[in-house]
């Protein structure tokens, strides 16, 4: 899949907008997949899907779209900014979900332009679960916009030290095999002097230590492999941070 990605650094004419068909598959889980995954990020194994587990089953999908010739980016160098999820309803694990992917709402950004991958899984014909994932193409300032306070009251919740090998771990399960995450090499290509987490498995870290099935995150900065992070949480607001604020998440 990784390759699939590179292959869109070749440079060659590029729309200026983005697709406007949908992607539509079915995929079910599986409760080894699964338990593998909640295992790497956290979760107690239940007999339903974690909130974010149907990303993992929407990604192979998602990075097809992106790595297509009418995308109007490389894959390789867009920056995951945000996520926002919900989950309607309890997902049984090795239910067939039918998934929609589409790329939509190509705006500016202050550090350059951004895009929003919505995705939705349904049920026996009804929505059950949706997620915007907001893409950042730098071109803009460097300047990052001001991260909230993140003053909150009392210790923090948790303390972790994020695993050296979190990024392999997570690679394993969830099919991300982006350098910046797994190789000392590969994140040095790309400016961080060691590899990073995946924002995805903060955010689900987070989400198996406060329990939530709506949530608006905000990845702020990377989270170094073997890094120290404090979970705070505030009633409607949980932070990971460490010396800076690494992700935000709005619950409501």
């Amino acid at each position: 899949m990784f390759l699939r990605a590179a292959a869109t650094l070749i440079p060659r004419p590029r729309p200026s907008t983005l697709p406007d068909d949908t992607l539509d598959f079915t995929r079910a889980s599986s409760l080894g997949e699964v338990a593998s995954y909640n295992a790497v990020c956290g979760f107690p194994l239940t007999d339903t899907l974690p909130p974010t587990y149907p990303h993992v089953m929407a990604f192979e999908q998602t990075m097809r779209l992106m790595s297509r010739t009418d995308f109007p980016f490389p894959v390789v160098g867009l920056v995951h900014i945000a996520n926002s999820l919900v989950a309607h309803a309890a997902i049984p694990v090795g239910a067939p979900l039918t998934f929609a992917v589409r790329a939509v709402d190509l705006r500016p950004h202050h550090r350059g332009r951004q895009f929003d991958v919505v995705t939705t899984a349904s049920l026996d014909g009804t929505v059950v679960w949706e997620e915007t994932s907001t893409y950042l193409r730098r071109g803009g300032s460097s300047d990052d916009a001001p991260a909230p306070s993140g003053v909150f009251e009392g210790p923090p919740a948790a303390v972790w030290k994020v695993p050296t090998s979190a990024g392999r771990s997570y690679a394993a399960v969830s099919g991300d095999h982006n350098p910046i995450h797994t190789s000392w090499l590969g994140a040095r290509a790309f400016g961080f002097p060691r590899p990073i987490a995946h924002g995805m498995w903060t955010l689900a870290r987070l989400l198996a230590a406060r329990p939530a099935m709506r949530v608006d995150a905000r990845f702020r900065a990377p989270v170094f492999l073997g890094a120290r992070v404090e979970l705070r949480n505030s009633e409607l607001r949980s932070e990971l941070r460490s010396k800076r604020v690494h992700l935000t998440a709005d619950f409501s």
